[in-house]
Order: C-alpha cells, then structure tokens, then sequence
C-alpha cells in the first residue's frame, strides 16, 4: 500500500469522524492492541531505516551517498504524509474516549502518535544536515511537508466544527480556518467532499516515489484503522451489516479488500453493488 492511500484513508477518518464521535463506540482490546502494534512495527521500520541512513552516509563516497539517499527517501516521503492519517486519526480516537468518559484508546493512540512526532522529527533532522542529494531533492520534499501539513489542518477542520482538536493541527489559526469554511460549505459532504478528495489525490499524486518504504506494514496499519471503525458507521453509509461481518471474518484478506474498495475511485458499478451512497 502506498503512502498516498493512507492520506486518502486519513480524509474517510476526517468526514466521518463527527459520526464516529456521535457513536462513542467500544473499543475493541484486540483491534486496539493491533493498531498499536502496526504503528510500532512501521515506525520501529523506519527507525532502523534513518538509522543506517545516518550511520553511513557521512563517511561514504559521493556515489554510495546517492544510493543511501535513494534507499531513504521514500521513508521519509511516508513519514512526512504519514502526519495526515496519523494526527487525524489520532483526534477522532481520543474524541471518542471524551465522549464515553474513558480513556481505553487515548493512552494507545497517544503512544503511536509520539512515535511518529519523533520519527518526524528524525526526518526533518536528514532534510536539513544529510548529505547525497541536492536542492531541488530537498525542496521536493519540503514541498511534501507542507503540503502534508496543510492538508491534515485542512482535514481536522472537520472535527473542529464541534470538537477542539488544535493540539493536533500544525497551524492552530489555519485549522480554525477551515473548520469556518467547511461549515459554510455544511461539512465534508456532497460536492465539498468529491472536490476535496480529487484535490487530495491531485497533490499527492505527484513528487512521490512511485515504489512506497513500507507497503506491507502501510497495509497492516490501515486495516487497523478500518478494524476499528465500528460497523454502525457503515450501516450510516448504506453498508450491509451481514456484509461487514463478513469483510471482518479474515483479519489479513478481508479488511485488507475492504481498505481497498474504500480506497478505490467509486465506480457507479461498484456503489450500486454494496448499497453505498457518496458523501
């Protein structure tokens, strides 16, 4: 799974947050424990990555240092996009806890969120002092910073229209922002929505790497997400109840197939299919 996916799936955590929220669900102990281990695993992935990139590149030859830079890049491509799921995510989780009084997701979704702050900040560390690739490398990922940054402010402005969620946001003022514009334009729905993920997938759809760092433990992570989301939500959406039980049947091939066709463009075929409706 590539890294811009996970943006895609962190803008279904934004739109349908609100309704997550209004749900409170009970949280799985299971589906907890795997979300948090998928968010170790990828960032335990990209610690040893950024590790060996640091280790040798300051003593190796011009050409070996190109070729580290090659093997580091997308590592740091997916984490700088990984901010948008990870913050989003992130808020609806603990947003949840607050409305059911407890705290079973917010100490878990706190500790991936730590990890991926400190692995961002290992990534910016590279950006700045590392050596193997030249300036417009280096403005092409500081693009993808921003833009990754942006878009989660923009994204969380959907939870903000009820929800204070700016510890989150990069730019506090901008997030409040866009949560004032959603709400004129009524939330992520209809046109906004089908505007606001082809703008999505424009952005990322370009300075990426076409091969992603960590394919299988993306995968692994945005099928926690999916396994944690309740099976209210997509009944809300048109989704078969018997449907989703079955999707959930085989953690690894069935939730991996539902994060797909999530993923995927929404062919007519496809909506009229499983009964869902657009946004």
């Amino acid at each position: 799974m590539h890294a811009s996916e996970l943006v895609e799936l962190g803008a279904l955590a934004a739109a349908h947050g609100p309704a997550l929220v209004a749900l409170a669900p009970s949280w799985s102990p299971a589906a907890l424990e795997r979300y948090w281990a998928a968010g170790k695993f990828r960032l335990d992935s990209w610690g040893r990555a950024l590790g060996a990139y640091s280790r040798e590149v300051q003593s190796a030859p011009h050409a070996r240092q190109r070729q580290l830079w090659r093997q580091v890049r997308p590592v740091l491509e997916e984490i700088l996009t990984g901010e948008v799921l990870g913050r989003v995510w992130t808020a609806v989780m603990c947003l949840c806890d607050q409305e059911r009084g407890n705290g079973d997701a917010e100490p878990v979704a706190r500790s991936v969120y730590i990890g991926q702050m400190e692995a961002r900040n290992r990534a910016l560390n590279i950006l700045v002092y590392g050596q193997g690739f030249d300036l417009h490398e280096a403005v092409a990922l500081n693009q993808i910073r921003r833009r990754s940054e942006r878009w989660t402010d923009l994204l969380l402005g959907s939870l903000l229209l009820d929800h204070d969620v700016t510890e989150f946001a990069f730019d506090a003022d901008r997030a409040r922002e866009f949560a004032h514009d959603l709400r004129e334009e009524g939330g992520l729905r209809g046109l906004a929505w089908q505007m606001t993920m082809a703008s999505l997938r424009a952005a990322f759809s370009q300075d990426l790497s076409p091969q992603p760092a960590s394919p299988e433990l993306n995968r692994q992570l945005a099928s926690a997400v999916v396994e944690l989301l309740p099976e209210e939500l997509f009944d809300s959406l048109g989704a078969p109840h018997s449907l989703w039980m079955v999707r959930m049947t085989n953690l690894t091939d069935d939730t991996q197939g539902l994060v797909e066709e999530f993923l995927a463009p929404d062919p007519p075929g496809r909506l009229r299919r499983f009964g869902w409706r657009r946004i």
